[in-house]
């Protein structure tokens, strides 16, 4: 087999390959064993159609073609590994000559992975940041947790609405004077200030007392899904019907034991700020190793390729769909409650793929410099962080791993963790 590569435009690659004629006639042996177990001919039973009577049905073409499909992948890994070529997208394939009795040639356009010049990667300067924890921020997760145990009561008789009260209210909306769809509800929920309705709509509710009524004036977003309704004023005749809030427990011992694992307030004071204490190592922690990465990044050139970027995107969408689904959301609907466009979306996770890949990247680039081996232990481990996450066994992980061809991808995920570990333990100390 002959290998001869060239570069092309937009960073792409042209890898011309010949594979021998001996090869194609072995290939079209195999072939034709595959076709004849396909094919229907009169007289012949399934896969013990001769060669020549085959051809004869389905032509020559056929069986070259279904040859050429045998050798093309094999050739093609083949020619990746001679020429020391790993690829970020599906090549392209144009075959060239296929003719029974003369050498195989085809061109196959692919984008290689790009090659990364590292900057400085060690001996790095970043300080480990820790803030410290407030008596504000542990009065505001006491007050969750007695907002997380809240009862919700009448308002006191003669309240007027506030922000943040839940009210129960009728509506019913009119543009151009005219009801429209979706625009009447009776008794419907509402938090005041949750933002759920138009921008405006809930603002004017604040005042009002139960048994009042009152129009509400408010202009649909020029980007309202509903495409009838965008730009155009609105009136909606308005009742309150009731007015809630929020009755918080009493803070005392009897609360905190109730409420949390601790006996006192004092200890429930003590140990959310041990809490949030660790919370807070933890998230400097983190900062400081975001902080290495964008410096080695900053300092490291790299030309990506727009596939990748894409190829990302495409893998942030799926990520986020399948979450939506598990929560009984369609992208459908999170698109018109989010008032987006998918065109939009990914323009929105442009920079943040962008990055990322760029990271993975660098990160391939250390291991490769400070030839950082995985081994079948941190592949283990990272098996087991899998099957907890997920709720499974690292066993079903395994074999959803093996069935599915992540291996590669494990592989990759796993040197990328350690060659960050890497970074970590050669900042200064």
């Amino acid at each position: 087999m002959k290998v001869s590569a060239e570069k092309a435009d937009n960073q792409k690659m042209i890898l011309t390959i010949e594979v021998p004629a001996e090869e194609l006639t072995k290939a079209m042996t195999t072939a034709c064993k595959q076709l004849s177990n396909r094919v229907n001919i009169p007289g012949f039973r399934k896969g013990h159609v001769p060669e020549q009577i085959l051809i004869r049905n389905i032509g020559e073409r056929a069986v070259l073609d279904e040859a050429f499909d045998i050798i093309a992948q094999k050739s093609f890994d083949e020619a990746l590994i001679e020429q020391k070529i790993e690829p970020v997208d599906r090549p392209q394939i144009e075959v060239v000559t296929l003719e029974k009795g003369k050498d195989v040639v085809f061109k196959a356009t692919l984008t290689p992975k790009p090659e990364v010049t590292l900057g400085e990667y060690k001996g790095l300067k970043i300080d480990l940041e820790v803030k410290d924890v407030t008596d504000e921020q542990v009065d505001e997760q006491i007050e969750n947790i007695r907002k997380h145990h809240a009862k919700m009561v009448d308002a006191p008789e003669g309240s007027a609405v506030e922000k943040d009260n839940f009210v129960t209210l009728d509506f019913l909306g009119k543009v151009d004077d005219k009801p429209f769809q979706g625009g009447e509800a009776k008794d419907y929920p509402l938090q005041v200030g949750s933002g759920h309705f138009i921008e405006g709509f809930e603002d004017q509710l604040i005042g009002m007392k139960v048994g009042e009524e009152k129009d509400v004036k408010v202009k649909f977003p020029e980007e309202y899904h509903e495409k009838s309704l965008a730009g155009k004023d609105a009136i909606f005749h308005c009742k309150i019907n009731s007015i809630k809030v929020q009755q918080l427990p009493e803070l005392d011992d009897a609360f905190a034991a109730k409420a949390t694992s601790y006996k006192t307030v004092n200890e429930m004071k003590k140990g959310l700020r041990e809490n949030l204490a660790k919370s807070a190592q933890m998230q400097a922690e983190t900062d400081r190793r975001n902080k290495a990465l964008d410096t080695i990044c900053a300092s490291a050139k790299v030309d990506i390729p727009e596939v990748m970027i894409e190829n990302r995107i495409n893998g942030m969408i799926n990520e986020l769909a399948a979450s939506l689904e598990s929560n009984g959301m369609s992208m459908d609907q999170y698109l018109q409650y989010s008032k987006k466009s998918i065109d939009e979306l990914r323009k929105a996770y442009r920079e943040e793929a962008a990055k990322t890949v760029k990271i993975d990247l660098v990160l391939e680039a250390v291991a490769k410099a400070e030839d950082l081996r995985v081994e079948n232990k941190e592949i283990d481990a990272e098996v087991a962080m899998m099957a907890m996450r997920y709720g499974s066994t690292p066993k079903e992980i395994a074999k959803v791993i093996k069935k599915n061809g992540y291996f590669t991808h494990l592989l990759a995920t796993v040197g990328r963790k350690k060659a960050a570990q890497f970074i970590m333990d050669n900042l200064q100390k």
